[in-house]
């Protein structure tokens, strides 16, 4: 069968990289939509387990764009290779990292008979030469040029910031803006920018698989709204409700002390944050819309600036947040040991262990444990945690404000504010690894298991594995506050479990806001 262009119609046999993140995650279910089938590559498989698209016939393969011997068999019998990977935020030599991941997944993409590989990179100004772009952009732009000359027919997607809810764009522009009634300003808030919703840019990236083979180029994708960053804030401020913000542009501020400034307000670590800022000095506007030859706008598309706005400002308020920025950042090397080795494989491993007998059933302790988190906070010493949060910040972590994914439920390879979610059985077993900056690996277990007729049991591990003296020097030295931490953080659960009984909810509000969560639509809710 054909379509009215003369392509084939029937599924394709697709394989997408970076399915843990943010563009991948929303990729995959569309091109089941369209008919696909679908194999994901991963470095740990478990992180896709509990995707709401695991069960409808996704394959899952362990491998690394960097690795071509596990490449090769994940590219076998593949149609189209979707590449969303790089390594923002992996340190000052992402450039290489990409550049050496571009060029194995060319080469074994070409070798395998791919008929297209599909990338989604960044728009970079034609008038600037490459080696004055800022490394995110260059490196960008860097990887397009590989796959297009991999001798693979490839379709580049050029975009700018992407507007959708959980996206790091979004993300900077909607704290900045609600938490900033008045703000001073670096000068690129002048900049001009072409945003574009994630709809569109996920309809294209699904549109391109069928193109035909004598396409091999790059094309620029854009929403139909040309702003500068201090009018998407101000539009921000009308589509959301707020009052009209007061932005006052300054020279002084580089991008060093933007991505400071931007890590400080917003959720976004300063490792991503500056090189978004950096990338912000340059106008940023497509030059065509050739895209629309081979993947036709319907009526209404592209999505209009305040349109995506709305669209994710409401996903954001119903708690429909499918993918998130901080979705595909790992804590680790997949090699890293597990708190379950024998013995423990590899050295010291310290351990506070808590456990308390619980007047309450196992699912009602169980609501409380897969709740905690983000706005319901870590159920002791807030201060204690909100200081250790701020000192995450400062020596450029994470810190406390990725907040959660979805108010009442996890999944493998979420955040949750400094941790990332390493295992979940379900009703039983919640494993947190630790992503804050710490001299070692960190893991917090919570288990609500039950008692017999006397109700639960909850058993609480925190764990660390020391990396050299200094790791040994850190877990003495906050030891001395685990009883008032931890301890506080088992007894507190215990009794949320406890109160939470009688009205079968997790917090007892008689809005049945699940964990103390405001009811989606209220003021409170809107301004997050």
């Amino acid at each position: 069968m054909t379509d009215a262009q003369g392509h084939g119609t029937e599924g394709l046999r697709c394989l997408v990289t970076g399915a843990s993140g943010y563009i991948g995650g929303r990729l995959v279910p569309e091109l089941l939509k369209a008919g696909h089938r679908v194999r994901c590559l991963a470095r740990t498989p478990a992180k896709l387990r509990d995707q709401p698209w695991s069960d409808d016939g996704v394959e899952v393969v362990r491998g690394d764009v960097t690795d071509a011997e596990t490449l090769a068999p994940a590219l076998q019998d593949v149609d189209v290779a979707y590449y969303l990977v790089h390594a923002l935020g992996a340190g000052r030599d992402f450039e290489r990292t990409d550049r050496l991941a571009a060029r194995t997944f060319a080469e074994q993409a070409r070798a395998a008979g791919v008929r297209r590989i599909v990338y989604l990179g960044g728009l970079t100004p034609r008038d600037v030469p490459a080696e004055s772009l800022s490394p995110h952009l260059r490196s960008r732009a860097e990887v397009g040029r590989i796959l297009l000359e991999s001798g693979v027919p490839t379709t580049v997607l050029r975009a700018a910031v992407i507007i959708g809810s959980g996206s790091a764009s979004f993300e900077i522009l909607r704290y900045l803006t609600e938490r900033l009634p008045v703000m001073v300003t670096p000068s690129w808030v002048r900049t001009r920018i072409q945003p574009i919703a994630v709809r569109d840019v996920l309809r294209y990236l699904v549109g391109s698989a069928r193109m035909p083979e004598d396409v091999c180029r790059a094309f620029d994708i854009g929403g139909p709204d040309v702003l500068t960053y201090l009018g998407m804030m101000r539009r921000y401020a009308a589509v959301a409700g707020l009052s009209r913000r007061l932005i006052v542009p300054v020279p002084v501020l580089t991008p060093r002390l933007s991505s400071h400034w931007i890590g400080l307000v917003t959720p976004v670590p300063r490792s991503i944050a500056r090189p978004l800022a950096e990338s912000l000095k340059y106008e940023v506007v497509c030059d065509e819309h050739d895209i629309a030859d081979w993947v036709p706008d319907p009526p209404g598309t592209p999505v209009p600036f305040d349109r995506a706005l709305d669209l994710a400002l409401q996903r954001v308020r119903d708690a429909q947040v499918v993918t998130r920025w901080s979705s595909a950042s790992v804590p680790g090397a997949p090699s890293d040991p597990l708190p379950t080795d024998p013995d423990w494989a590899g050295g010291s491993l310290y351990t506070d262990t808590r456990e308390l007998a619980v007047d309450a059933s196992p699912e009602a302790l169980w609501r409380v444990v897969e709740g905690i988190g983000g706005e319901n906070g870590w159920y002791s010493f807030p201060l204690a945690w909100a200081v250790r949060g701020w000192f995450d910040r400062l020596v450029g972590g994470v810190g406390l404000r990725r907040g959660r994914r979805d108010a009442t439920r996890l999944r493998v390879g979420d955040s949750l504010d400094f941790w990332r979610v390493e295992e979940i059985e379900r009703g039983r077993l919640l494993r947190l690894r630790a992503e804050m900056r710490l001299p070692g690996l960190a893991w917090l277990e919570m288990y609500a298991e039950s008692d017999g007729e006397r109700g639960s049991r909850y058993r609480q591990r925190a764990l660390f594995h020391p990396r050299g003296l200094a790791g040994h020097a850190y877990w003495w030295s906050v030891s001395p506050f685990h009883a008032v931490v931890f301890g506080g953080m088992a007894r507190n659960i215990a009794q949320k479990a406890e109160a939470s009984e009688g009205s079968g909810r997790a917090d007892g509000d008689p809005s049945g806001a699940p964990l103390g969560r405001t009811p989606p639509g209220t003021g409170a809710d809107r301004g997050r």
